[in-house]
């Protein structure tokens, strides 16, 4: 039986739709190229369009998306311009448009979620990410993949249509068990926020160890830089860390000051070593605030996916893992393919990190 799984991989996920592909061939016991080859124009003026080189025609199509990777370029009046999350989501509602629902279904991955920081409304704001969903789904979109959104209560935007959210934790504590000499009794979870604590938890129970505490931020309400209002300072609640390992969990990092703040403060409270773990790291005001901090010794390692973009500058440096989920998400495209069950993929664990796990869970029982 001919194969009718197609991807359509944007240029800001070339090379990870690369690496999904080949997994998907491995899987399917294929040479047939999976990736439709299309065109991203832009016109000198900043508009574009996009052109689907092959036929789409009874196919089941999986769109791949990375809306944070600025290094993608394009000249607009003269100008060398670097495409934005706004660039990047309008080139999705623009392949939607060039398919017309001539394929059987269109499923799109995007691993960062579009505007997933505007997820919620205080006042009178924009709700990006609500009216973005809205759209993809009036535009035949069938089911929409993410992972580690930033506030998965963002799919009541859409509550008769498909929305997963997976999460890459699997993949991360499998390559920090890998890496790392580590002693279940020497660990603790932190959360950097109180918003974190259920992810951080979750990390915690993926490595068997204790959920050591979080921290509580006091914000400058009167001013807003960046978007948001400065941090004042970090106030710690928990178990005692002194002569501890820490995981400090995120789902993203952007410019990583707040996270860098949090490190300190434990080491601070005699803290051993510290992890940092996101799956997304922007780096939005460049890597130097990490180097100054991993040279003062404020933290040993950062782990990260390639999910999203992450500069080739950070990519080579001791402090940073970037753990590869391309075989992740090519097991779950695949299942939702064959309209099989996504349990097995998010319950599998390599045997390090099972026994790693199981020991801590023991050393907790007694």
């Amino acid at each position: 039986m001919e194969n009718n799984l197609k991807l359509v991989c944007f240029d800001g996920c070339k090379e990870f739709g690369k690496k999904v592909e080949k997994h998907l061939q491995r899987i399917l016991d294929t040479d047939e190229e999976l990736i439709i080859p299309i065109d991203e124009v832009k016109f000198n003026n900043g508009e574009g369009k996009i052109k689907i080189n092959k036929t789409v025609r009874k196919q089941e199509i999986f769109l791949l998306s990375d809306p944070e990777n600025h290094s993608v370029t394009y000249k607009m009046y003269g100008y060398l311009n670097h495409k934005s999350p706004d660039d990047h989501f309008m080139d999705v509602i623009r392949s939607l448009s060039a398919i017309r629902n001539q394929a059987n279904s269109v499923s799109l991955i995007m691993p960062f979620l579009y505007s997933s920081r505007q997820h919620k409304r205080d006042g009178r704001e924009s709700l990006d990410c609500a009216v973005a969903l809205q759209l993809l789904v009036d535009m035949g979109v069938k089911n929409i993949i993410t992972f580690d959104v930033h506030d998965s209560n963002v799919q009541n935007a859409i509550p008769c249509s498909s929305f997963d959210n997976f999460y890459p934790t699997n993949i991360i504590l499998e390559n920090f068990v890998e890496n790392e000499d580590l002693k279940s009794e020497k660990l603790l979870a932190v959360s950097p926020d109180s918003g974190a604590i259920k992810r951080t938890n979750f990390y915690a129970n993926m490595l068997g160890c204790q959920l050591g505490g979080h921290f509580e931020k006091e914000r400058d309400l009167y001013h807003v830089v960046d978007g948001k209002n400065p941090i004042l300072r970090h106030d710690y609640i928990g178990r005692d860390v002194n002569g501890m390992d820490i995981i400090i969990v995120d789902d993203m990092i952007a410019s990583g000051e707040s996270m860098i703040d949090v490190a300190r403060e434990l080491k601070k409270r005699g803290a051993n070593k510290i992890y940092l773990m996101s799956a997304y790291c922007l780096f939005t005001k460049g890597i130097d605030v990490f180097q100054n901090a991993y040279d003062e010794g404020l933290f040993d390692r950062l782990y990260t996916t390639n999910l999203s973009y992450v500069m080739e500058e950070a990519l080579g440096r001791p402090w940073i893992v970037q753990c590869d989920c391309s075989e992740y998400v090519a097991k779950i495209i695949h299942t939702f393919y064959i309209g099989g069950s996504v349990s097995p993929i998010l319950d599998a664990k390599s045997p390090k990190l099972k026994a790693f796990a199981e020991e801590g869970y023991r050393r907790l029982s007694k």
